[in-house]
């Protein structure tokens, strides 16, 4: 833990003093998460749930890469996915040499109600086209299995 914040004020006070993913090294990540849920997968709020992953190419870096992280903290902390923000657990961006990724995770992959509410309202917030298609990952299938070999639950 960095450190927490609880208004939005303070939200922008920390982004403000922090690198933008962009600028990061190979192997950093950042995360936001709801009080009380650490960004692990054996975490008993995460364990049953899964994630909205955003994987970009490498030259998105310079391009998108900022402005997908932000919206997608903006989306938590601003509750943008109306009686399913309960369901969100937080939000991770990894920096990685081969292409960086951003992702949601949700506390139940088995809500697919909620699920698939929270993957059009943020693929909606990023700006993306009805053309890109953005996957679920259940983090029990993510456990088992590596990078592409993860079985996509929800697809939006």
């Amino acid at each position: 833990l960095v450190t927490k914040f609880s208004t939005v004020e303070d939200f922008w006070a920390l982004y403000s003093h922090i690198q933008l993913a962009s600028k990061l090294t190979s192997g950093c990540d950042y995360s936001l998460f709801k009080d009380g849920i650490e960004p692990m997968w054996e975490d008993s709020q995460n364990k049953r749930g899964g994630r909205w992953l955003i994987t970009l190419a490498k030259q998105q870096r310079h391009t998108e890469l900022d402005r997908f992280w932000l919206e997608t903290l903006l989306c938590l902390i601003g509750e943008m996915f109306d009686e399913y923000s309960d369901e969100v657990c937080g939000a991770v961006i990894n920096i990685r040499a081969k292409g960086d990724k951003i992702a949601i995770w949700t506390r139940e992959a088995e809500n697919r109600e909620g699920v698939t509410h929270i993957g059009r309202v943020y693929k909606e917030h990023l700006g993306l086209s009805q053309k890109v298609a953005i996957g679920y990952q259940a983090h029990a299938d993510t456990a088992t299995k590596s990078g592409s070999l993860t079985k996509t639950k929800f697809v939006v």
